[in-house]
């Protein structure tokens, strides 16, 4: 339709992912700027949350937790995935014990049996001897 929007956006972000079949490798500074476009044009949980995590995945896990908490408190306490992703960047900082605090909350929140022990697995990668 001759505008960016939402969809389109959305669209080029499943774009860089497929292209890692063809280059294997993630493009995580192109990944940033879409999400950081995305949650400006469709300022959603989700959204800020999918910024968060291309932040941490292109080396800037500090960058990313200052994303999340521009979600309200009270909304992030309650969504897996804004409990799930500060667990992931935290653990990057080497802030095992927070990360690990974070995750058991992001397991309680996660009733879908595959994403709980996918939560799980990162648990036990965090803490081998547990």
């Amino acid at each position: 339709m001759g505008q960016l929007g939402r969809f389109q956006l959305e669209a080029a972000i499943q774009s860089v992912h497929t292209d890692r079949l063809h280059t294997g490798s993630t493009n995580w500074p192109a990944l940033v700027q879409l999400h950081l476009g995305l949650s400006h044009m469709a300022p959603t949980i989700g959204a800020t949350v999918g910024y968060a995590a291309a932040l941490g995945k292109a080396g800037k896990p500090e960058d990313g937790l200052k994303a999340l908490l521009k979600i309200d408190e009270k909304v992030r306490a309650g969504f897996a995935p804004a409990q799930a992703t500060p667990a992931y960047l935290l653990s990057k900082l080497g802030r095992v014990q927070d990360a690990v605090a974070t995750n058991e909350i992001a397991i309680a929140l996660t009733p879908e049996p595959p994403l709980r022990r996918f939560l799980e697995s990162k648990r036990k990668e965090l803490c081998p001897k547990a």
